[in-house]
């Protein structure tokens, strides 16, 4: 038997010019209005469409999951004691009650014991500091629940390549309108194309929707460092599989058909709770999983994202679902086409 050999890729092989022109600042007017590009792995085919046109893609009894994950405004701006100094406290997870890590900028400014005061009623104490550079908080309020608070004084923890400071519209529009689960700091960017038309043109085909959760971080904007892939390791990020969900993936394999999961966090999700052959579990849990290539996918037949940055673990997840030349090339054709790239902008659906 003859066995293809697989070359080892790195870091570089995965750049590509990417004009700051084509960053997408602001989202399209209409969320399934946006561009979708759909490429066919096995004829090796590109095609140009809205993204309104997905259902056409799904047949009755496919399953389509989603990421339910719900971002909040994770942005504040606060006072230090003393100076005055205006402080950004970036919240990334709640440790325990009202103790929170934070990335704070500028970082030098903010010491431990330092107090920084958001609003007359809402103050921190800075405690730790963490070994990634952030700090360790215990947030002071009176009489409200601390996410209504955030939700009042908080703002859109918008990426850091969209050049512009968020406004109201973007707690809206940096959310997808089947968010239900509050937890991550990035949007699941696949997702915000969807509407509720999409949604309900989806199942009137027979086909089914399944809910995951994974709460994303900023360490999907962290650039890998190393050339040699294997020695990079991606942040830790919570995720639920639900039961209901897991019966639906593994109803859908036993009859032979597809998974489309939405986003790269659906796919890292269902790629981590697989047991054995093509069955998946229930689970919670915390996951570093990275997918690069080579990779032999076990719960995704069709992938549904966005144009990602260079070099990112994300673009190297999607060059291990379909070929790598093939992929770039649709990326070059994109960029032609005046598609845009990155969070707010167009969508493409490989299967």
């Amino acid at each position: 038997m003859l066995f293809e050999k697989r070359v080892k890729l790195r870091l570089n092989d995965f750049d590509y010019k990417l004009p700051k022109s084509r960053i997408a600042q602001e989202p399209w007017p209409r969320r399934d209005h946006s561009k979708l590009m759909v490429l066919n792995k096995k004829d090796q085919t590109i095609e140009h469409k809205k993204f309104h046109n997905l259902p056409d893609y799904v047949k009755k009894n496919d399953l389509v999951i989603l990421n339910e994950t719900k971002v909040f405004p994770a942005r504040l701006f606060a006072i230090k004691d003393r100076t005055d100094a205006k402080v950004e406290v970036f919240l990334l997870r709640e440790l325990e009650n009202d103790l929170w890590e934070v990335l704070v900028k500028p970082a030098r400014k903010v010491r431990i014991g330092n107090k920084l005061h958001f609003t007359d009623n809402v103050h921190c104490d800075v405690i730790d500091n963490t070994v990634s550079g952030g700090r360790v908080v215990r947030f002071e309020y009176e009489n409200e629940a601390f996410y209504n608070i955030i939700d009042r004084i908080g703002h859109a923890p918008l990426p850091p390549y969209i050049g512009r400071e968020d406004t109201e519209k973007d707690k809206e529009r940096y959310q997808t309108v089947f968010a239900s689960n509050r937890g991550a700091v990035a949007a699941p960017t696949a997702g915000l194309h969807f509407t509720d038309s999409v949604i309900k043109k989806i199942t009137d085909k027979g086909a089914k929707i399944g809910k995951i959760v994974l709460h994303i971080g900023l360490g999907t904007f962290r650039p890998v460092q190393v050339e040699d892939l294997t020695r990079h390791t991606m942040d830790s990020e919570y995720f639920h599989v639900p039961p209901e969900t897991a019966l639906m993936i593994n109803e859908t394999r036993e009859r032979g058909k597809n998974i489309f999961a939405v986003g790269t966090s659906s796919v890292r999700a269902l790629e981590t709770v697989v047991v054995s052959g093509f069955q998946v579990t229930p689970k919670r849990g915390w996951t570093d999983k990275f997918i690069f290539p080579p990779y032999d996918f076990k719960m995704t037949d069709a992938i549904i994202t966005n144009f990602h940055q260079p070099k990112s673990t994300l673009l190297m997840l999607l060059c291990a679902f379909t070929e790598r030349e093939f992929l770039f090339n649709a990326y070059k054709e994109a960029l032609k086409k005046d598609y845009r790239f990155l969070s707010y902008g167009d969508a493409m659906i490989i299967k």
